[in-house]
C-alpha cells in the first residue's frame, strides 16, 4: 500500500474536503484521517472499500498506483550528519551501549551530549584500522544463537543503505523495536524495507519498513565472555537443549493417555 496515504490526500484535495470533511464521510475520527494520509495506519478493507466509492476510482489503484499523475520515484534515503564522541585529542571514539543503556540510545541516537555520556572502548585490532565510525553493542535475546545473549557485537556505521548486503548481519536501530540484532535481506530498492531473520530457526523472519529504521550497522566482530564447554556448547544452548526435550517427553506423555485411553 506505499501509494495508499498520497493518494487518499490527492484525491480528498482534488474535490475540496477537508480532512474534516473526509472524516465525516466515513464516520472515523479526523485524526485517523491524517493517520492515513502519512502512512501511520492502513484502513481496514470496509473502509477501504468506502474509500474507492466516495473516490470513484477502483480499490486496486486507490492502494497500488500513483494516482496524482506522477511517476513512482526510486527510494531516496534520507542522510543525515552522524554524531560521534570525540576524546581531547580530536579522535573519534567507539561508543558502548550496553542492555541498560539500549532504551537512553533510542532516545539519544542523534545527540551528541547524549553520545558523550556513554562509556567508550579502545580497540587498536588491525582489522578495524581502515573502518569507519564504529560502536560497539550488547544484544539480549536468544533469536541469533548460537550468539550468545549479552554478547557484544562490534558494529560499522552504514550511511547508504542500498549498500546493505543480504544475508549479512546487521544492527539496526528501529523506531518501534529499540536495537535488533538481525540477518537482513535487502529490499530498498524494490519494496522499501529490510527483511529480517533470525539464526534461531524458532523465531519467524519479518519486514521492517525503512520508515522504522534510524540507523544501521554491519556486525564486524563479537565480543563475549560466554565461553563453551569441551563439546563446544554453551550452557545457555544445553539448558534450551534440556527444556525442549521436557516439552516433548510432555507431548508425548499426553499423546500415550489419549491413546490409552480410547475405547477398544
Amino acid at each position: 500500500m506505499e501509494y495508499l496515504g498520497s493518494n487518499i490526500r490527492y484525491l480528498r484535495k482534488a474535490r475540496g474536503w477537508t480532512q474534516a470533511h473526509l472524516a465525516d464521510r466515513l464516520e472515523v475520527n479526523r485524526s485517523l484521517i491524517g493517520a492515513y494520509e502519512e502512512g501511520r495506519s492502513e484502513p481496514r478493507l470496509a473502509t477501504l472499500q468506502l474509500l474507492a466509492h466516495l473516490f470513484g476510482v477502483p480499490l486496486g489503484d486507490l492502494i497500488e498506483k500513483p494516482l496524482d499523475g506522477r511517476a513512482p520515484q526510486p527510494y531516496q534515503q534520507k542522510l543525515r550528519v552522524l554524531p560521534v564522541a570525540i576524546n581531547q585529542a580530536g579522535e573519534e571514539e567507539i561508543s558502548l551501549i550496553p542492555q541498560k543503556a539500549a532504551a537512553g540510545y533510542t532516545r539519544g541516537y542523534a545527540d551528541t551530549e547524549y553520545l558523550d555520556q556513554l562509556q567508550t572502548a579502545r580497540l587498536p585490532l588491525p582489522e578495524l584500522q581502515q573502518s569507519g565510525t564504529i560502536r560497539i553493542f550488547q544484544i539480549e535475546g536468544d533469536s541469533m544463537l548460537p550468539v550468545q545473549p549479552g554478547t557484544y557485537i562490534i558494529g560499522e556505521y552504514v550511511e547508504n543503505w542500498q549498500s546493505i548486503k543480504s544475508g549479512q548481519c546487521y544492527i539496526l536501530l528501529t523506531l518501534n523495536d529499540g536495537i535488533v540484532y538481525k540477518r537482513v535481506d535487502n529490499e530498498v530498492a524494490e519494496k522499501e524495507r529490510l527483511w529480517l531473520r533470525s539464526d534461531n530457526p524458532e523465531y519467524e523472519a519479518y519486514g521492517l519498513p525503512l520508515s522504522e529504521v534510524l540507523e544501521v550497522w554491519r556486525a564486524k566482530g563479537v565480543l563475549s565472555f560466554e565461553l563453551p564447554d569441551r563439546e563446544g556448547h554453551f550452557e545457555v544452548q544445553n539448558q534450551r537443549l534440556l527444556q525442549m526435550l521436557d516439552e516433548l517427553r510432555a507431548q508425548v506423555q499426553s499423546l500415550h493417555a489419549k491413546v490409552d485411553g480410547k475405547p477398544s
